[in-house]
């Protein structure tokens, strides 16, 4: 458990407003490229259905998925699948090639197996940076909590969700559900005391369940390193390595950063890691293949991206 310096982030907000500002001068360049009259495009069909569109998780990876298939230099267009699945099924269909292309989720050894993955972090690893989703009253006592008495309160993940294992492994009491809906009513009937989501996703989920007497707790954040990868069938080689060659384009170009900063600035400013108790976690489901020794590829709270 260690404390950040309270100098960290406190210039973040403004690098990124004075970044973004600057980048949207160019953004034009960053258009996709046309195509040839009469060229046809090959459809990539990603995990998010059509009737999830308005919600607010989908819509980086989506934005990023778009981008990176434009850079690749490829004729390929993203359109999204017709049906919402559940993970494990999302995932067997992803494998069996079944009516799905591409899928983003938290790398696993094991997924690494399944899958293929494009081992560069979407969200450059911010989905480690867990932050707690609590009872607006119970701010107090999270205030005055030990790591010990953290562990022993009953949180909640989902029963499939790599992050349960992971808690569970560092000594936390997780409660697993079925059900993401359910995590927050769990919540609000208070069978869980806290619900640790990542810094990019859970400012959307309180505003959304505000009325529930929900709030972010101010004191703690939780991290492990915890790359959120896109994965397609071990059988589409060629199309990983067009989203790799677009990734890597976007980044060499400044696209993926104007995005990633468009998407998430907010959060990150809301997050105030600089002023948080930090656990940090280990991760024993990571693969020996991530590539933890290129920060370029992670998010560093020094410098807010």
């Amino acid at each position: 458990m260690f404390k950040p310096s309270a100098m960290l982030m406190l210039a973040t907000k403004a690098n990124i407003v004075g970044y973004c500002a600057a980048m949207l001068m160019v953004s034009a360049a960053f258009a996709a490229p046309e195509q040839a009259p009469g060229s046809e495009k090959t459809a990539v069909i990603y995990a998010w259905s059509e009737a999830m569109a308005d919600d607010p998780r989908g819509h980086y990876p989506i934005d990023l998925l778009k981008l990176a298939l434009a850079r690749s230099g490829e004729n390929y267009i993203a359109l999204p699948s017709k049906h919402e699945l559940g993970q494990y099924r999302t995932l067997r269909h992803v494998q069996l090639e079944r009516d799905l292309d591409v899928v983003w989720t938290f790398t696993t050894t094991a997924r690494e197996q399944e899958l293929l993955p494009i081992r560069i972090p979407i969200d450059r690893g911010l989905l480690g940076w867990r932050l707690l989703l609590i009872n607006s009253q119970d701010q107090q006592k999270f205030d005055s909590l030990s790591m010990d008495e953290l562990k022993q309160l009953r949180s909640g993940q989902g029963h499939d969700w790599p992050d349960l294992n992971v808690l569970q492994q560092n000594g936390f009491n997780v409660f697993p559900s079925s059900s993401y809906s359910g995590l927050f009513s769990m919540l609000k009937r208070r069978r869980i005391s806290y619900f640790p989501r990542s810094a990019t996703e859970i400012w959307p989920e309180v505003t959304q369940h505000h009325e529930d007497g929900v709030s972010v707790d101010s004191h703690w954040a939780l991290y492990y390193p915890a790359p959120l990868y896109f994965f397609v069938s071990h059988g589409k080689p060629q199309l990983a390595a067009a989203i790799e060659k677009g990734l890597r384009a976007a980044m060499a170009d400044g696209s993926m950063k104007l995005l990633f900063l468009k998407h998430f600035s907010d959060s990150i400013d809301k997050s105030a890691l600089h002023s948080r108790t930090v656990v940090t976690l280990t991760n024993p489901d990571l693969p020996k293949a991530t590539p933890l020794t290129e920060p370029e590829l992670w998010f560093n709270p020094q410098l807010g991206y």
